[in-house]
Formats: structure tokens, C-alpha cells, sequence
């Protein structure tokens, strides 16, 4: 997506700046890709888990929002690889998904994710993840 940008654009107010947008639905991907790059991060995007897997080694990302319905792959599962990874432990995983009972938030929780937001997710639930 787009490298630098205007002075007046908001910025991260820590060192978070790369952000990996994962979802199987263009649209979806595509309006979060959109809304985290406005906030002022780095973004690059996957439209399914191993696609994921394969930008996460070189990007390494400081953030992962993952869709957890992906095909071929879910989200669970990526979760997991990145979290395998050295760097890993230190991504912040957060799962978006329309599952809202307390027993999938639990099964994000166990999988790796450091967050659980129903999709549609709020602007301002993704920048207070997001700015850290």
C-alpha cells in the first residue's frame, strides 16, 4: 500500500508501524487494509492463511488482523505458525470473526490471540489495539 504520505495524516504514537490485514472476503480486506493504513501504519494484506504465512516471515509484523474463517488454512492455524516463529511472541494476534460466545473468545485466548473483536470491528476498537 502506500509508503509515506501527508504531515498532517495521524501517526502511531509508538513503534508500532507494520500491520498484516488477513481475510478471505475482498472487501472486507480491502476497507481494514484501508482504515489501518488512515491510522498511519505500514499495511500489506493476505486473502488466505498461506499467503499469510508466506508475508509474515519477510514483513514481520508488529500486528496480525486475522480473520479466523479462512479457507484452506484458518485462522487458528496461522495463529499458531506465527506464534512458532522466534519473533512471534511478540505480534499482537487479533482474531476477527462473527463468533461471540465466551467459549470462542476462550478458543482465540488458547490459540495464541491477544484480542477477540466481532466483526464488523469499531475504528476505535482497532486504533486503541493498534496505538498500543
Amino acid at each position: 500500500m502506500r509508503a509515506g504520505g501527508d504531515a498532517s495524516e495521524p501517526r502511531p504514537a509508538r513503534s508500532l508501524r507494520r500491520v498484516l490485514v488477513v481475510d478471505d472476503h475482498d472487501a472486507v480486506l480491502d476497507s481494514l487494509g484501508m482504515l489501518v493504513e488512515a491510522l498511519g501504519f505500514e499495511v500489506r494484506t493476505a486473502a488466505d492463511g498461506a499467503e499469510a504465512i508466506a508475508i509474515t516471515s519477510g514483513f514481520q509484523p508488529h500486528v496480525v488482523l486475522l480473520d479466523l474463517s479462512l479457507r484452506g488454512m484458518s485462522g487458528y492455524e496461522v495463529a499458531r505458525r506465527i506464534r512458532s516463529e522466534p519473533w512471534g511472541a511478540g505480534v499482537t494476534l487479533v482474531a476477527l470473526t462473527g463468533w461471540t460466545d465466551e467459549e470462542d473468545r476462550q478458543r482465540t485466548r488458547e490459540a495464541g490471540f491477544d484480542h477477540h473483536l466481532v466483526k464488523p470491528p469499531r475504528a476505535s476498537d482497532l486504533q486503541r489495539i493498534l496505538m498500543g
